[in-house]
């Protein structure tokens, strides 16, 4: 079967879910047994997320193979556990750089450099280059932003150039848009979804199916309107309403048969639907997981998408432990050692966040402490590893000006310092230890028993600064272990206190390959911790 491609395109408002949609669909066709793949064209000019405040785009997700990408991706991994990778993610800053590279060597003999036809080749060839590289059956390209939008421009005609010249049955276009309730008239509105199309239309795209995100189911006689002013079949209009948990969204586009649809407009044989037995079994457990645990997030960013993977990394181990996890946002900047117990109270277990810069470290140096001297189970994670490292230095080690040299240049004990290939370097986007790396086991090790017993793991990496081994003796000495050593770098990638019940710190992201069916070892080993606690 010659590689079939499905554009998911969005109107009406930004945030109505075109990446769960996206990832949903994905596990669906995966389900049936087709090879796919799912990948995300953001039209801002950032060559990737990395460089952007959390506040602008939510967390910035990393791959295996060490790109910076869009959160969207992590919903893709989560829901199919295919590993995303760097061709996966695409800028419209990319595309750009990439014709303006080509246009400096000459490549283009003179010719006058346009967006058309230019820069839309480039992006054609960046939506074809997962099925060149890989033998795929569907590759879904999730274009971010919102019809309307001036940068989106360039995506929309390379799909509509692109719908020309595969046919209709190697390329359809999914539109998911917004029916607002006005609760003052009592009624679902479809104009705005009509308008969507309309502009889409303009563009030169027929969407073939339609998806309306509603927080009120849709009657037939709403779906039928869409349908008749949209120019699509009444069985293509499917409805996302709000749902429990974003996990449910599978088997509600499944009821509806959104991926039956999908394929009979291909020209591909539906077949059987699928059981997605473990994925309904999860579900099924999910619900019965009633009994709550109370995990404490020690963060400067007071937002759910600033900790998006550790979220559900949470969620998944809670289900599978047999609880619901609920989280609590505490501020690192507020913390002080007056109110700390009061902040952390109640607390089963508590996560120390990653993050960068000075703001707010104190307080979760302060937490780090109050954690450590109360015996409550504590999760470091990148800085927040860090911040436990430095806490022990001030507090058990004696070195009240320890510190990490990206806070304080000149302190005088660098428990965690610059990376030694990190010293260089100038510029900030791309430039971190990103992506899978190895880390060998101490053998006997809480972290040791959290992963099987495996002796050799590999996980993702999005950071600068390291543990110093300088003070390694004297941190094992205290009793702060380090557990988990790159064999090539020889740097120290987990800390961990055995005498505590569940004190450990991971320069890694472990939240980064965490999924529906495969919850991380870590994070179900947390959770069992504060179980007990």
């Amino acid at each position: 079967m010659e590689t079939k491609y499905i554009f998911i395109t969005g109107g009406v408002a930004s945030s109505l879910g075109k990446g769960i949609i996206s990832a949903s669909l994905g596990k669906l066709l995966q389900a049936r047994g087709y090879r796919i793949t799912i990948q995300k064209f953001d039209p801002y000019i950032n060559i990737d997320p990395g460089t952007l405040n959390p506040y602008e785009h939510g967390e910035c997700y990393v791959t295996a193979d060490g790109m910076e990408t869009d959160l969207d991706l992590g919903h893709y991994e989560r829901f199919t556990g295919i590993e995303m990778t760097r061709n996966n993610s695409v800028t419209t800053g990319q595309i750009y750089l990439s014709v303006i590279e080509r246009e400096r060597r000459g490549d283009y003999l003179g010719k006058t450099i346009q967006v058309v036809p230019h820069i839309t080749d480039e992006i054609k060839r960046r939506i074809l280059l997962n099925a060149t590289k890989r033998d795929l059956d569907f590759v879904i390209t999730e274009i971010g932003g919102t019809i309307g939008d001036i940068e989106g421009q360039p995506f929309l005609e390379a799909i509509r150039q692109l719908r020309w010249e595969l046919g209709p049955s190697r390329a359809l276009n999914v539109h998911l848009t917004y029916v607002p309730y006005l609760a003052a008239a009592g009624e679902l509105k479809t104009k705005p979804t009509q308008t969507s199309v309309k502009q889409l239309q303009g563009l030169g795209i027929q969407p073939e199916v339609l998806v309306l995100r509603t927080e009120h189911a849709l009657n037939e006689g709403i779906r039928e309107k869409v349908a008749h002013f949209c120019n699509v079949d009444v069985a293509a209009v499917i409805q996302s309403q709000d749902l429990p948990s974003i996990y449910e969204v599978p088997v509600n586009m499944q009821h509806q048969g959104l991926d039956a649809i999908i394929l009979k407009k291909m020209g591909v044989e539906v077949g059987e639907t699928p059981e997605l037995g473990p994925w309904r079994n999860f579900l099924e457990l999910r619900k019965q997981s009633t009994e709550i645990i109370n995990i404490g997030l020690v963060g400067k960013y007071d937002l759910q998408d600033a900790y998006k993977s550790i979220l559900e990394s949470l969620a998944h181990a809670g289900t599978y432990n047999h609880r619901k996890v609920k989280t609590h946002f505490i501020n690192s900047e507020h913390l002080t050692p007056e109110n700390v117990a009061e902040q952390l109270s109640g607390m089963n277990g508590i996560v120390i966040c990653p993050g960068f810069g000075t703001r707010g470290i104190e307080g979760k140096i302060i937490a780090a402490e109050y954690t450590r001297t109360h015996d409550i189970p504590t999760f470091g994670i990148c800085l927040g590893m860090q911040m436990m490292v430095i806490e022990f230095a001030r507090n058990v080690l004696g070195y009240k000006d320890a510190n990490s040299r990206e806070m304080d240049e000149h302190t005088p004990h660098n428990v965690i310092d610059l990376m030694e290939e990190q010293k260089s370097i100038t510029q900030m986007g791309g430039t971190m230890r990103l992506g899978a790396y190895e880390c060998e086991l101490v053998k006997g090790s809480r972290t040791w028993q959290a992963y099987g017993k495996e002796m050799l793991i590999k996980e993702r990496h999005r950071h600068r600064y390291e543990f110093n081994n300088r003070y390694l003796k004297e941190f094992e000495k205290a009793g702060m272990k380090g557990v988990g050593v790159n064999p090539a770098a020889d740097l120290v990638e987990i800390v961990e206190i055995p005498d505590k019940r569940w004190y450990i710190g991971t320069q890694f992201h472990p939240e980064y390959s965490s999924t529906v069916l495969h919850p991380h070892p870590l994070f179900m080993s947390f959770i069992k911790a504060c179980l007990l606690n």
